[in-house]
C-alpha cells in the first residue's frame, strides 16, 4: 500500500493476484473465480516485444487490420462467450445493462457495463486506467467499470453498483476488485485530480495519488465489505502491461473482461 493510499484513509483491501494463462493469447485472469463462481475476469497482457498485443479500437497505434486480428483471436480464446460486448470510452460515469448479444458488439459512449446473461462477455480497454470488477455470485450477475480518474472522480463505481442493486442484488453479497492499473507510486497528477477524488492536496499543489485506494474507500463508501486490488502495476511492470503514461501515449490498449460460463 502506497503513502497516498494511507493518506486516504482507507484499511488495506485483500491483495489478488491475477495469474498468467496458457495459450497463444496473453492473458491474466482472477483463477479463484472461474473455479468457485464460474465468473471468468481477467485481462490481456503485452505479449512478444516484437508484436505488442494492442487490442486498442481506435487503431492509434496498430493497423485496424491487425487490432481486429487480435480481437478474432481473443474470441477465439474464450470459446464459452459467444457475445462480446465493449464500447468507445469517454472517461464517463455512463454503465449500460445487457440481456443479450452476438458476436463483438461496439456501442458509443459508455465506460461500463453489466449482465446477469451467462456467455455474454463484458470488456473494456485499458493502458493505465483501473478496470473495476464487480460480481454477485448469489444473483449471478457481473459489471466490468473503466475507472481513470474522471470515471472515479464521477462516481462510475457507485453507478455500478446501483445498477446491480436496482436488478435484484443485495450489498452483503457483492465482491470488487480492483484490477491492474497504474499504482500511486507511479502517478503524478494535479491539485485537480485530488480535489476530484475527494483527496487532500499536497502543500506543493501536485503528489502521488492511487487511484485504487480511492475506489477501495468508495466502495467501503457504498457498504462493500469484500474488496481486493491487484499487486500489479500497469508502468512499474510494463514489461507485461500497457501503459500510456510510461510510453508517453505510444502504447496500445489492453482488454479486461468479465463475464459468467454457460
Amino acid at each position: 500500500m502506497t503513502e497516498q493510499a494511507l493518506a486516504v484513509g482507507v484499511a488495506p483491501a485483500t491483495v489478488r493476484r491475477e495469474t498468467a494463462v496458457a495459450g497463444s493469447v496473453p492473458k491474466f485472469e482472477i483463477s479463484e473465480w472461474r473455479e468457485r463462481f464460474g465468473v471468468v475476469a481477467g485481462i490481456t497482457g503485452r505479449g512478444g516485444e516484437s508484436a505488442p498485443f494492442d487490442l486498442g479500437l481506435a487503431g492509434a497505434n496498430t493497423s485496424v487490420g491487425q487490432v481486429m486480428g487480435r480481437w478474432r483471436r481473443f474470441r477465439e480464446s474464450v470459446p464459452e462467450f459467444p457475445g462480446v460486448v465493449v464500447s468507445q470510452q469517454v472517461h464517463g460515469t455512463a454503465v449500460l445493462w445487457h440481456d443479450v448479444a452476438a458476436g463483438l458488439t461496439i456501442l458509443d459512449a459508455a465506460d461500463g457495463h453489466a449482465t446477469s446473461t451467462p456467455g455474454l462477455l463484458l470488456g473494456v480497454t485499458a493502458a493505465d486506467c483501473v478496470p473495476v470488477y464487480l460480481i454477485d455470485p448469489i444473483r449471478r450477475a457481473v459489471a466490468l467499470l473503466h475507472a481513470g480518474w474522471r470515471g472515479t472522480a464521477g462516481g462510475i463505481l457507485a453507478r455500478g453498483v446501483e445498477l446491480l442493486l436496482a436488478r435484484g442484488s443485495v450489498v452483503d453479497n457483492l465482491l470488487i476488485h480492483c484490477g491492474i492499473g497504474i499504482c500511486g507510486s507511479c502517478y503524478e497528477v494535479g491539485s485537480e485530480v485530488f480535489i476530484g477524488c475527494g483527496v487532500a492536496v499536497p502543500p506543493a499543489g501536485r503528489g502521488w495519488l492511487d487511484v485504487r485506494s480511492v475506489l477501495v474507500r468508495q466502495a467501503r463508501e457504498l457498504g462493500v465489505e469484500n474488496v481486493s486490488t491487484s499487486p500489479f502495476c500497469s508502468m512499474h511492470d510494463q514489461p507485461l502491461f500497457f501503459s500510456h503514461r510510461a510510453s508517453g501515449g505510444a502504447d496500445g490498449r489492453m482488454v479486461a473482461y468479465l463475464g459468467l460460463s454457460k
